[in-house]
């Protein structure tokens, strides 16, 4: 597994837009990222978490700019995009009705789409060097802890993974929360 350092997160931004599978640190695990518009890298990834494919996966971002074009913000009332405007960039992770943009493997059998504007710099830089959103779940395999560090990332991995930004991770104990954007209903605590 390649090792790059945030000084190259062109290099990263590179691998992803070749089709590549890349672990980053986020707020509180690392992170598993591709293309979510490749389908063969979305397989690749899921074959790495041994993951079934109806299970969707949440879409990573810098800025909100980003991620808009993938919410039917016609299904939004105002006062609910205020509200996640409020927590946003940070570790808050929204549902949304999803647009036509969404494919439908990045949703699962999900009808709304999973999105987060991260502060945690790394990850951020990574999303504005790729120019867009990246697919972000857990670096493990299905049913193992997620990987807190590069050790386990080649204990999961090894040379299966194509490469890991190696970064700190933001200091959260857990995943962030995910919330249903029109109920306000807590997902996942």
């Amino acid at each position: 597994m390649r090792r790059l350092e945030l000084s190259t997160v062109d290099a990263a931004a590179a691998l992803l837009r070749k089709g590549g599978v890349l672990a980053y640190p986020t707020e509180a695990v690392f992170g598993l990222g591709c293309d979510p518009h490749d389908r063969d890298a979305f397989d690749r990834l899921f074959a790495l978490k041994e993951r079934p494919p109806t299970q969707g996966v949440l879409l990573i971002a810098a800025d909100f700019a980003q991620v808009a074009p993938y919410i039917d913000l016609s299904a939004v009332p105002e006062g609910v995009m205020a509200q996640v405007h409020a927590t946003w960039p940070g570790p808050n992770t929204w549902v949304f009705p999803r647009s036509a943009l969404v494919p439908d493997w990045v949703a699962g059998a999900h009808a709304g789409i999973a999105l987060r504007v991260t502060a945690h710099e790394p990850a951020a830089a990574l999303c504005r060097a790729f120019g867009a959103p990246l697919v972000s779940t857990s670096a493990n395999p299905h049913g193992e802890p997620p990987a807190r560090d590069v050790a386990t990332l080649s204990r999961y991995f090894g040379e299966r993974l194509d490469a890991v930004l190696d970064a700190p991770l933001g200091g959260l104990d857990r995943p962030t929360v995910i919330r249903d954007a029109l109920t306000g209903a807590i997902i996942r605590a």
